[in-house]
């Protein structure tokens, strides 16, 4: 399931003023169109990830069956498939990379949609986490376009707390030596390691720590978890291909545009799709209560917290299979009248 396609955007203009030469996004389809084209679940990424990181909740039995629905997920900028640093040529790169934002996501998303598979209008946006933020950000942007929404551990806001995170990831990635006049002038090892242990410790609730949950998916101990799961996970990518998404969670905010000018309550107003809004309850960043602010203010939304101490990642479960239910049972009902 790793091949993907390549929509060539050509000049592409940002949000934030750069336009960039060329540019294009990486995606994946699965599942058939139907010929009303009314099937049709986006699935964007989330932070740090590919395709091939999320695909494994699509499935026959899984949250996202493809054998009833055509499943579209766009590889955000800056992850090392679609338009990043890593991808990109001179004048960029050299510590001048562009600034891509949810806005930017989103449109390139609703042209791949409209000029490969003339696709107006979504039955869902799925999102968890960075794609969760994309998903909210549909809904805002193109009120019209989207019928149904599952946001999960997310925020339509980017929150302060949030920000002092990411900040920390961010210094804590910069450290190494190999950060040099705002870019990296070879692999930062050392960065990258010390930012997945970093990210560990707020990925993970206090509970799964304490209740050694690691050792029942593969692993011996606490430094078999860290070096294996986390370090591993970081050293996959780019160092400036994750600073640049880290530089698209710090942006992203629903009302950041001419539409809403800045206001929120009218974006989350904006948002008519019917939506289930699913923190996780032991979600140390994107908290259950921020969400259930958000939650209270779209019009057809319902929130449903997650009780897990998986932390965020009971957003997005790959090695606990009840978290999954509780992800798959949601969708279900969403798309019981479709």
């Amino acid at each position: 399931m790793s091949e993907h396609s390549i929509f060539k955007l050509g000049d592409f203009k940002l949000q934030r003023g750069i336009t960039l030469p060329g540019a294009f996004l990486a995606y994946k389809t699965y599942g058939t169109l139907n010929a009303a084209k009314s099937n049709v679940i986006l699935y964007p990424t989330s932070y740090g990830a590919q395709h091939t990181d999320t695909e494994w909740l699509i499935g026959p039995g899984r949250v996202l069956d493809p054998s009833k629905w055509f499943i579209v997920i766009p590889n955000m900028f800056g992850n090392g498939l679609s338009s990043s640093p890593s991808t990109m040529a001179e004048p960029f790169g050299l510590g001048r990379n562009p600034v891509f934002t949810h806005w930017d996501n989103v449109h390139a998303q609703r042209r791949l949609l409209a000029e490969v598979f003339g696709i107006e209008k979504l039955a869902l946006a799925y999102g968890w986490s960075m794609g969760g933020q994309q998903a909210l950000h549909w809904g805002a942007i193109f009120p019209d376009a989207v019928q149904r929404i599952c946001a999960v551990c997310t925020s339509a806001r980017t929150s302060v707390h949030n920000k002092v995170f990411i900040d920390g990831v961010r210094a804590t990635l910069t450290a190494d030596p190999a950060w040099q006049e705002g870019r990296f002038v070879e692999r930062p090892v050392r960065g990258l390691r010390a930012m997945g242990r970093v990210y560990a410790g707020w990925a993970m609730s206090q509970a799964f720590y304490r209740e050694r949950l690691y050792e029942t998916i593969g692993f011996t101990s606490l430094e078999d978890y860290l070096v294996r799961s986390w370090e591993g996970n970081f050293l996959r990518r780019h160092g400036e291909d994750l600073l640049s998404m880290l530089a698209t969670w710090t942006q992203s905010d629903i009302s950041d545009n001419a539409i809403h000018r800045g206001d929120l309550d009218r974006a989350l107003a904006a948002i008519t799709a019917r939506a289930i809004i699913m923190p996780s309850e032991t979600d140390l960043y994107f908290t259950a209560d921020d969400a259930r602010a958000e939650t209270a203010k779209m019009p057809n939304a319902r929130f449903q917290p997650i009780a897990s101490i998986w932390g965020h990642r009971a957003g997005n479960p790959t090695q606990y299979p009840p978290d999954e239910a509780v992800l798959r049972a949601a969708v279900a009902e969403l798309l019981a009248d479709a």
